[in-house]
């Protein structure tokens, strides 16, 4: 891998082609996970006035791309979007809104991809979707995606229909995302927390991606706060029981961030944006004053031997979660 130059808002490689969807986004996604409010996942609340201050200023800031899905706080994320589009009155020229199609109640077949559409469509205030994802099959052990009729041929249908322009699997296991893009018909590929200053279990994965043109949304790139707020006592790290180990090594990380005066996150960020093989970082917002103070962090230059001490700090590949 060749680390590319950190892309300035606005500048050279700030936006960039989605794989071969022809499709441009920013180097930067507003993950939209946190906008519905998810105190239980992120650790506090985020009420309507902060998200429709939040989405306004999204609006008007160089970041043009979007990421949410049908079932983020049940609906609340979409909800919120759409009110934040009716306000504005449209989204800006050549923004990209990508959301997810979810199951729900053990129930992911064709019907249900079908209804999380609809869904979608009117929280949002959209008939159709520049990407739309199949979101999460790894927690649907039972369900047969690939069986006639079912959900993958229902994301397919949707894309003849003109529900979706492009199609995408959103997924934290790289099994399940091998498995969709062998069928040739997913064109980005979003996975969380496999690819970050502490785990590095997507990286053949992303080789792959790359060489058949999918792009790559790389998300939950602070794990959640593990790699912002490292000191915390967090539990959670890609939403499952965090390995010791893991957290220690954010814990040195951040110390050794710190003595060269940047934060622990704005490495976190960096060192997303740097890979080649992305096309957009995804970074859940919570307040409006957090899109410039990002933005910002992307001119902070990092010396190379604090990038070579993070990398002897990487957990050993067993702590990974693959």
């Amino acid at each position: 891998m060749n680390d590319l130059e950190i892309p300035r808002p606005t500048g050279p490689g700030w936006t960039r082609p989605l794989g071969r969807t022809g499709l441009q986004v920013s180097a930067v996604c507003a993950g939209g996970g946190v906008l519905g409010s998810v105190p239980q996942i992120f650790g506090y609340e985020v009420s309507e006035d902060a998200a429709s201050s939040l989405l306004a200023r999204l609006f008007e800031s160089p970041i043009s791309f979007l990421d949410t899905s049908n079932g983020y706080s049940g609906g609340e994320s979409e909800r919120r979007i759409g009110a934040a589009l009716r306000a504005r009155g449209n989204a800006p020229e050549g923004f990209v809104i990508a959301t997810k199609t979810d199951g729900r109640g053990g129930d992911f077949s064709g019907r249900r991809v079908r209804e999380s559409i609809e869904e979608s469509a009117g929280r949002l205030g959209m008939d159709g979707f520049p990407v739309l994802h199949l979101h999460d099959p790894e927690y649907y052990p039972d369900v047969d995606f690939f069986a006639p009729g079912g959900a993958v041929d229902a994301m397919i249908q949707a894309r003849e229909e003109g529900r979706a322009d492009h199609l995408g699997i959103a997924t934290g296991s790289i099994e399940q995302a091998h498995r969709f893009l062998d069928t040739g018909e997913f064109e980005v590929l979003l996975m969380h927390s496999r690819y970050t200053l502490v785990d590095r279990s997507a990286d053949a994965l992303y080789d792959r991606a790359a060489a058949e043109g999918v792009g790559i949304v790389n998300a939950a790139v602070l794990g959640a706060g593990v790699l912002s707020r490292p000191q915390q006592d967090h539990t959670l790290y890609g939403y499952l029981p965090i390995e010791p180990g893991v957290l220690e090594a954010a814990r040195r990380m951040e110390e050794a961030a710190v003595a060269e005066g940047i934060p622990l996150s704005t490495l976190a960020i960096q060192f997303s944006l740097r890979d080649p093989r992305i096309a957009s970082t995804a970074v859940g917002f919570s307040r409006a004053e957090r899109i410039p103070q990002t933005l910002e962090a992307l001119s902070t230059e990092v010396p190379q031997r604090l990038w070579e001490r993070i990398e002897e700090l990487v957990p050993a590949e067993e702590l990974w979660l693959h």
